[in-house]
C-alpha cells in the first residue's frame, strides 16, 4: 500500500488502532481507551500496543517500545490526541519526540482540558506532520463515556432491563426469575464487565438480593452502588461482601443513619448532599468512573431518565407473555398527558440472543 497524507488511506489502519483499543474495554478508567500503531518508513508495522489499565504505560508508550529504533522517520497513528501533561506517567509527546517518528496520525483531539488541542500544537511546532480526523466518529462512539464525563462531569449512564414480549418485568405477585435466558444473563454479566460501576436501589436489594458482579469476566469487578434514601436495608446481603468487589452506600440527608450501625463494615458509607442519581453520579464521576450500568427498579430508572443519568438503554426481550393489569414495568410515571411530550429514542439496534432479541438505544444522539 502507497501512504501519503490522503486522509482514506490512513482508516486501514486506524481501524487497527482502535481494535487494538478495545482489548482494554472496563479496565482503563479514569482514562480513556487509546491504541496505537507504528508504521516505519516503508510503511510496515514496527509496533503496536494499548492503554491497558489506569497508572500503566500509555498506548503510544507501548507501540514505540515496541518499534525502537525502527519508529524514526515514520509514522504513529493513535485514536486519541497524545497528552502533553505530566500524570501518572510522563508526557506521551515528550517520547513522541525523541523516537524521530515523521508524522503522527490521530483520530480525534482529546477532551481532557489538559490536552485539548494542545498535544497537536506542540507536535506541529516541532515540526512533525500531523493528519488528524481519520475515523473521528468512530474513535468519538468508542471512547463516547470518556468524552461525556470530561463534558458533563457525570459517567454515562446506561440502563439495562429484561422483559416480556408485552413489556412486563415481573408477574404482580413480584415473582421475576427469570424472565430472560440463562445466555442473555450471561451478557449482562459481560455488560457489567464494561462498567466501572453498577447502581440499584434498596429496593432491589431487598427482594432480589443481587451479586452485581461480572463473574470474573474482569479482574477488577465493577463498583457496586446502593442509592437510598430510607436506608432500610436488609441486615444480610450479598452485596456486603466485599472480598471480591466493593460495595458503596449512598444515601441523603432525610435518611436514617442509626441503621447503618446494622450493616457490616465491609461496604463504604457516603452521605450525598441529595439522594438523587444526579448527586450521585458527581461522586462517582470524582472517584473515575467514566461508564456506570443502572440495574435498579422503575422509580429509580425513571428518576434516573428525568434527570438526564442515562444516556443510552440495553433492553433484553424474551419471547413470553406476562399479562397482568398491575404486573411490573420497567419504567414508572413520567407524568406525561401528550405523545407530544414522550421521550423519543435514537439509534436503536437489535440482534438475536438465542431465544431472546436484545434492543441497543440512545436517548439523545446529541451526547455522542
Amino acid at each position: 500500500m502507497v501512504i501519503n497524507s490522503n486522509i482514506q488511506d490512513w482508516v486501514p489502519w486506524m481501524r487497527r488502532v482502535i481494535r487494538l483499543a478495545l482489548l482494554a474495554d472496563g479496565q482503563t478508567s479514569p482514562n480513556p481507551l487509546v491504541g496505537a500503531v507504528i508504521l516505519d518508513s516503508n510503511n510496515r508495522i514496527v509496533g503496536e500496543g494499548f492503554h491497558s489499565f489506569a497508572g500503566n504505560p500509555h498506548a503510544e508508550i507501548e507501540a514505540l517500545s515496541q518499534a525502537g529504533p525502527l519508529a524514526k522517520g515514520g509514522t504513529l497513528l493513535v485514536n486519541l490526541e497524545p497528552c502533553c501533561h505530566d500524570g501518572r506517567t510522563p508526557p506521551c509527546t515528550e517520547a513522541i519526540l525523541k523516537s524521530g517518528v515523521s508524522r503522527v496520525v490521530v483520530a480525534m483531539n482529546d477532551p481532557d482540558p489538559r490536552v485539548s488541542g494542545k498535544g497537536i500544537d506542540l507536535l506541529k511546532k516541532a515540526g512533525v506532520e500531523v493528519i488528524t480526523g481519520v475515523l473521528e466518529d468512530e474513535a468519538a462512539f468508542l471512547n463516547r463515556a470518556f468524552i461525556f464525563r470530561n463534558k458533563t462531569g457525570r459517567p454515562w449512564g446506561i440502563l439495562k432491563w429484561a422483559m416480556s414480549f408485552d413489556g412486563r418485568i415481573g408477574l404482580p405477585n413480584g415473582a421475576s426469575k427469570w424472565i430472560s435466558q440463562k445466555s442473555s444473563r450471561e451478557r449482562v454479566h459481560a455488560l457489567r464487565a464494561k462498567c466501572d460501576a453498577v447502581i440499584v436501589g434498596g429496593e432491589t436489594v431487598r427482594i432480589d438480593n443481587p451479586l452485581l458482579t461480572s463473574r470474573g469476566i474482569n479482574k477488577v469487578e465493577p463498583l457496586r452502588v446502593v442509592l437510598s434514601s430510607s436506608l432500610k436495608l436488609p441486615i444480610n446481603a450479598q452485596l456486603w461482601n466485599t472480598e471480591n468487589a466493593k460495595t458503596l452506600i449512598c444515601y441523603g440527608p432525610e435518611s436514617d443513619v442509626g441503621l447503618l450501625k446494622k450493616l457490616p463494615n465491609g461496604p463504604e458509607k457516603v452521605l450525598l448532599d441529595q439522594s438523587s442519581p444526579s448527586k450521585l453520579l458527581e461522586l462517582l464521576a470524582q472517584k473515575g468512573c467514566n461508564k456506570v450500568l443502572w440495574e435498579c427498579g422503575s422509580s429509580l430508572a425513571t428518576s434516573a431518565i428525568i434527570e438526564n443519568c442515562v444516556q443510552e438503554i440495553v433492553c433484553f426481550v424474551a419471547p413470553k407473555l406476562l399479562g397482568g393489569v398491575s404486573a411490573m414495568t420497567p419504567l414508572g410515571d413520567f407524568g406525561f398527558t401528550s405523545l407530544e411530550h414522550v421521550i423519543p429514542v435514537k439509534k436503536v439496534s437489535t440482534y438475536k440472543n438465542g431465544n431472546d432479541f436484545v434492543f441497543t438505544m440512545l436517548l439523545n444522539d446529541k451526547d455522542l
